[in-house]
C-alpha cells in the first residue's frame, strides 16, 4: 500500500471553508522575487468617483455577484448583455455600497429601466487597438508569430472597482471572450513563445502567475475576482521546467516559495484527515492514501456564466448550492464541461466533480512533487527533496494502483464515494504518460486502447459519447492532443504518436486554409473540414486565436516536420480575419469606454481581442503540460537525480 501523504509543515494561505464564499483574505500581493512588485489588489479606490466612500478590502475581491447583491442578478437576470461574461467583466462608476445604494433608491421610482440605469453606471472594457494586417497566402507560421502581439498584454492596472486583478508584466491571452490571463491555458500558449524564441514574454507570463499565487495563496482560474475561488489544474511547476529550459536550473530556486504555495493550496485539510473524508481539495481514501479532487469555495452560480447556472439548477430537483459547487469543481477542472462529471454520463444536472478523483489532475500533483523534490535539491535542501520525492513515490504508486484498469488498458477517474472507477474513456487516460507516472506495461496498454477507441480522422477525440457538452464527442483539444503525443513519445509508442500528430496537425492547418484563423477547438471525428472547427458545446460561440492550438501547433511543427501539411491561408476573405484588418484587444487597464442606453438596449458585442465579436451566454474553460527524463519506474531517487527537460 502506498504510504499516506501528509501535510507539509508550511503554512498555507488563508482561505474559506467550504461555505458559499469568503475571498483570501490577502489584499495586497507581495513582491515576486523573480519579478516587480505587484501592486495591492485593486488599490486604485482614491480614483474612485467623487462623493463615493472608500471601498473595503472584501469589496475589493468579492466577485460582482457578491460586491452587487441584487443588482448583479437583476442585471444577469434581464440578459442585458449577450454574453454573461460581459456583465462580469462591466466596471461601476462607483464604490459596490453605494451603488446598491444608488439602484435600490432608483428602481423604486416610476418609470425606473434597468438597461438604462447600467448604461448610465458601468462601462465595459476599452479596446486597446493593435494592428495586425494578414496578407495574403500567409502561412500558419507568419500567423501564429503575427498572432502574438495581437494576444499579448502590458501589465494590468485596472481602474477602481473592476474585477480584473492587477499584474505587474505583460501576459498573454488565450483569445476571443478570454480577455485575461488563465491558468492552464498559459503553459500551452508558453510552448509556443519558446518556439518563437519570445522568451521576454515567456517569462514575465510565468513572473505575473508567481505573483498571483504570492498575493491570493494560489493561482486562480485567471486574473478576475470572480475566479480567486478556484484555481485550475495546476501547471505553474511545467512552466517552471520550460523557464528552466532556458534559463538554468537556478529558476527552480527563484520559483521555489510559488511551488511551495501552490502545493499548499492543493494539499490543505490533508493533515488529521480521517479515512474516507474529504476537505476541500484533498481526499483520504480507506486505506490511507491521500488524493485529489477538484473543489470551489464557492456555492452559487458563477458570476461568468450566471443566467446558465442558475438555469441548471432550476433543472434538477437537487439542492441549487450542490449543483452550483459541482459546476464551479467542474471550471477548475478545465474540462467545463464533459460526460466525466456527469453521473449519468450525459445530463449536466447531475453533475458530481467532487465526488471524483481525476486521474490527469492526481497525476500533476505527482509532478507538482517531483519538482519540489528537484527545487530543493537544486537549493541544497536534501531533507526536504527526500521528503517531496518520497510523496510523489507514494501518489504514483496510488494512481498506477487505484486509477487503473487491466482489463480496459486504460486510466479512468475514480468515484470515491462509491469506491469505484467511472465509465468514461477519455484522453485523461495519457496524462499520465505525458508526466511519466505510467509503468511501461501500462503505456503499451493505453496505447492499444486509444488507438482502437479515440483515435479518429482528425486525431485524438476528446471522449467517446457525444453529449453536447464541448469537451466530449466530437471534438479535439489542441493541450490534450499534445500530452498524448509527447506521451506515447515518451514510451516509446513513435508510431502512433507520430500518427496522432499527422492527422491532428492535417486538421488543424486545413481548417486554417478554409478559414484564415486558428481555433479553439476541432471536430476530429467527421471526415470533412469546417472551417468553423469544433462542433460547438458549451455555452460560448467558438473562440479564435488561439493561445494554447497556436503554441502547440508550432511545438508540433518542430517535432515533426514531414508531417505538417502546406499551410496557405485563403487569399479571399473567406473567414473572419482571412482579410487584411486591424485587430482590437479589450483591456480593463486603459480606462472604460461608456455604455451608451443604445447600446445596452441589444445585446452589446464588442471585439475580444482577435477580430471576433462577444456573443451568446459564456462560460470559462481551461488545459496545459511538461515533463522530465526520470525513469518511469517512479522510484524516489530516480525523481531526485532527473535533469527536467521542459518539454
Amino acid at each position: 500500500m502506498a504510504a499516506p501523504e501528509a501535510a507539509p509543515a508550511q503554512a498555507s494561505a488563508p482561505v474559506v471553508a467550504t461555505g458559499s464564499a469568503p475571498e483570501p483574505a490577502q489584499v495586497s500581493a507581495p513582491a515576486v522575487a523573480s519579478g516587480p512588485a505587484l501592486e495591492p489588489a485593486q488599490a486604485s479606490v482614491a480614483a474612485a468617483a467623487p462623493g463615493s466612500a472608500p471601498a473595503s478590502a472584501a469589496d475589493l475581491l468579492s466577485p460582482p455577484s457578491v460586491a452587487l447583491d441584487g443588482l448583479f442578478a437583476a442585471i444577469s437576470a434581464a440578459r442585458i448583455f449577450a454574453d454573461a461574461k460581459t456583465a462580469a467583466d462591466a466596471v461601476p462608476d462607483r464604490a459596490p455600497a453605494d451603488l446598491l445604494a444608488e439602484y435600490r433608491r432608483a428602481k423604486g421610482e416610476a418609470g425606473f429601466d434597468l438597461t438604462s440605469f447600467v448604461a448610465q453606471h458601468f462601462s465595459v472594457p476599452q479596446q486597446r487597438l493593435v494592428s495586425y494586417r494578414r496578407h495574403q497566402d500567409e502561412s500558419v507560421r507568419e500567423y501564429i508569430d503575427g498572432m502574438w502581439d495581437v494576444l499579448s498584454r502590458p501589465p494590468d492596472r485596472p481602474p477602481p472597482f473592476s474585477s480584473l486583478l492587477p499584474l505587474p508584466e505583460p501576459y498573454v491571452v488565450p483569445g476571443g471572450r478570454f480577455r485575461e490571463l488563465y491558468y492552464w491555458d498559459s503553459y500551452f500558449t508558453l510552448i509556443g513563445l519558446s518556439e518563437s524564441g519570445r522568451f521576454d514574454l515567456l517569462r514575465s507570463t510565468v513572473r505575473d502567475i508567481a505573483s498571483l499565487i504570492d498575493g491570493y495563496g494560489h493561482m486562480p482560474n485567471g486574473s478576475r475576482t470572480y475566479y480567486l475561488s478556484r484555481s485550475e489544474p495546476p501547471f505553474f511547476a511545467l512552466m517552471v521546467d520550460l523557464l528552466a529550459r532556458h534559463d538554468g536550473p537556478q529558476t527552480y530556486v527563484a520559483f521555489l516559495p510559488e511551488l511551495q504555495r501552490e502545493y499548499d493550496y492543493w494539499m490543505e485539510g490533508a493533515e488529521g484527515l480521517a479515512p474516507g473524508a474529504a476537505h476541500r481539495r484533498v481526499v483520504r481514501l480507506a486505506d490511507g492514501t491521500v488524493m485529489n479532487r477538484y473543489w470551489d469555495d464557492r456555492d452559487t452560480p458563477r458570476d461568468e456564466s450566471y443566467p446558465q447556472d442558475i438555469a441548471t439548477a432550476a433543472a434538477s430537483d437537487r439542492p441549487a448550492a450542490e449543483i452550483y459547487r459541482n459546476l464551479r469543481a467542474g471550471a477548475e477542472s478545465g474540462w467545463d464541461y464533459s460526460s466525466r462529471w456527469l453521473a449519468d454520463g450525459h445530463t449536466l444536472t447531475t453533475i458530481h466533480t467532487t465526488d471524483l478523483l481525476p486521474v490527469d489532475l492526481n497525476s500533476l500533483i505527482a509532478h507538482l512533487q517531483q519538482t519540489l523534490a528537484h527545487a530543493y535539491g537544486v537549493r541544497g535542501d536534501q531533507a526536504q527533496a527526500q521528503h517531496y520525492a518520497q510523496l510523489a513515490t507514494g501518489r504514483i504508486a496510488a494512481i498506477r494502483r487505484v486509477m487503473w484498469d487491466p482489463a480496459q488498458g486504460a486510466f479512468f477517474d475514480y468515484d470515491w464515494t462509491k469506491q469505484a472507477l467511472t465509465p468514461v474513456l477519455s484522453t485523461a487516460t495519457l496524462v499520465p504518460l505525458f508526466l511519466e507516472v505510467a509503468t511501461p506495461e501500462q503505456a503499451r496498454a493505453v496505447a492499444v486502447t486509444a488507438r482502437a477507441r479515440l483515435l479518429k480522422a482528425g486525431g485524438l477525440v476528446t471522449t467517446e459519447t457525444a453529449t453536447g457538452q464541448q469537451w466530449d464527442a466530437p471534438n479535439g483539444w489542441a493541450p490534450e492532443e499534445w500530452m498524448a503525443i509527447m506521451g506515447l513519445a515518451r514510451y516509446g509508442e513513435d508510431d502512433l504518436a507520430r500518427e496522432v500528430a499527422t492527422r491532428w496537425m492535417a486538421r488543424v492547418v486545413t481548417t486554417y486554409q478554409a478559414s484564415g484563423v486558428l481555433l479553439e477547438k476541432y471536430d476530429v471525428v467527421s471526415p470533412s473540414i469546417s472551417p468553423m472547427g469544433g462542433a460547438g458545446g458549451g455555452e460560448y460561440p467558438m473562440q479564435i486565436g488561439f493561445g494554447w492550438t497556436n503554441g502547440t501547433l508550432l511545438g508540433l511543427m518542430k517535432r515533426y516536420p514531414s508531417a505538417t501539411p502546406p499551410s496557405v491561408a485563403p487569399s479571399a476573405a473567406a473567414g473572419p480575419s482571412a482579410a487584411a484588418q486591424p485587430v482590437a484587444p479589450a483591456s480593463d487597464t486603459a480606462g472604460a469606454a461608456p455604455l451608451h442606453a443604445a447600446d445596452a438596449a441589444q445585446p452589446v458585442q464588442r471585439h475580444d481581442g482577435d477580430g471576433q465579436q462577444d456573443g451568446a451566454p459564456g462560460l470559462v474553460h481551461g488545459a496545459g503540460p511538461g515533463g522530465h527524463d526520470q525513469q518511469q519506474g517512479g522510484d524516489t531517487q530516480g525523481v531526485l537525480d532527473q535533469h527536467r527537460p521542459a518539454q
